[in-house]
């Protein structure tokens, strides 16, 4: 065989096998730029554990790829799998290539999707834990029972310096961003990172003015204040003021929200509380325990908070809702002054029925 012919041969053998080496990846490169075809940006969750498989079926089906086999192929190549898949919120906008997508879903060394989003998180007018449970299973991914057990464990309220009845102190109510997936310590964690950052030296210092301890009595007298009034915050300072006078004049608070809140759901809807209600033995209830309740009696705006911190200056130690549906109240420094609202008041209702 002459040394042409030998070097002929070698050099196709030498090609086929480059061949077979090379354009298999060059092939695969080529699928990898394929393209998405959702026409317009598109929301995508991963909330639960999937296989490749599975998230190129339910990309297909919301119309994201119309390629499994080349999704599955590249992923594949790219070593995604149920273990290395991240759970989360994705966007993608369209034309996204195929090897961009996956990238997007591969867990990262943070324990988030490269691609992952974040989504806006809010939880207002929430009256306890469990309230607060159930805005947010909604919003993350969450489950509301296992949150609520999570943070009733000792464990978690030893980390956070907090008695069950406090806790409800630390959310503060606002609209936060984080990942989908954020779990209850994650969570737990954020809000207590906002609850410092709230409470500043200057805050911290105005309690003390007022006569009170720390963040969790201003927060829930606070909620008692917002229990009075919902409907007209220019009543706020003024009422966070009459009740610091009770408090330094060490008489009993005697709000109605207090001992409705011990009653639960039972007196949803009713209109007319009586003197039997007021009767409840009650660790919240204001009219048989002298000072504040162990804890806030609902998670309340912070606007209210800080009118518990700047309080308007009077000496109004009563009130008494207006004879009309403004929500609005007469106060009063005198008894003899709040018993002839009260008759007024009364003699009102009895209009109603």
């Amino acid at each position: 065989m002459s040394k042409r012919v030998v070097i002929i041969i070698s050099a196709a053998v030498v090609a086929a096998v480059v061949g077979f080496l090379v354009l298999p990846k060059l092939f695969l490169f080529m699928k990898s730029r394929k393209e998405s075809v959702n026409t317009v940006a598109i929301e995508f969750f991963v909330s639960k554990p999937v296989t490749l498989n599975e998230l190129a079926t339910e990309l297909s089906s919301q119309k994201i790829i119309d390629d499994t086999k080349a999704f599955i192929e590249i992923g594949e190549y790219k070593g995604l799998s149920k273990a290395n898949i991240a759970l989360g919120k994705y966007r993608f906008e369209p034309n996204t290539q195929y090897r961009t997508l996956l990238n997007g879903f591969k867990l990262n060394d943070l324990g988030n999707g490269n691609g992952e989003v974040e989504v806006e998180v809010s939880f207002n007018n929430c009256k306890t834990i469990n309230d607060l449970a159930g805005k947010i299973q909604g919003q993350l991914l969450l489950d509301s029972t296992s949150f609520v057990q999570f943070i009733a464990t000792g464990s978690t309220l030893d980390k956070y310096g907090f008695s069950l009845a406090e806790i409800p102190a630390m959310f503060i109510p606002n609209t936060y961003k984080m990942f989908y997936d954020t779990d209850e310590k994650a969570f737990l964690d954020k809000m207590a990172a906002a609850y410092k950052a709230y409470w500043t030296e200057d805050r911290r210092s105005k309690l003390l003015k007022i006569g009170l301890k720390d963040p969790v009595e201003a927060v829930t007298l606070a909620s008692i204040v917002f229990g009075e009034q919902s409907k007209n915050p220019q009543e706020w300072p003024v009422i966070a003021g009459l009740y610091l006078n009770r408090l330094k004049q060490g008489m009993k608070l005697q709000s109605d929200p207090t001992f409705r809140f011990c009653w639960g759901d039972l007196l949803n809807g009713v209109q007319r509380l009586l003197n039997v209600h007021k009767e409840i033995e009650c660790p919240y209830n204001t009219y048989k325990i002298n000072g504040l309740p162990p804890g806030p009696i609902s998670l309340p705006p912070m606007e209210v908070v800080e009118a518990v911190l700047n309080p308007k200056q009077h000496d109004y130690i009563f009130m008494m809702a207006k004879p009309d549906f403004s929500g609005l109240h007469d106060f009063s420094v005198e008894y003899s002054d709040h018993e002839r609202f009260a008759k007024v008041y009364q003699k009102w209702l009895s209009t109603l029925n």
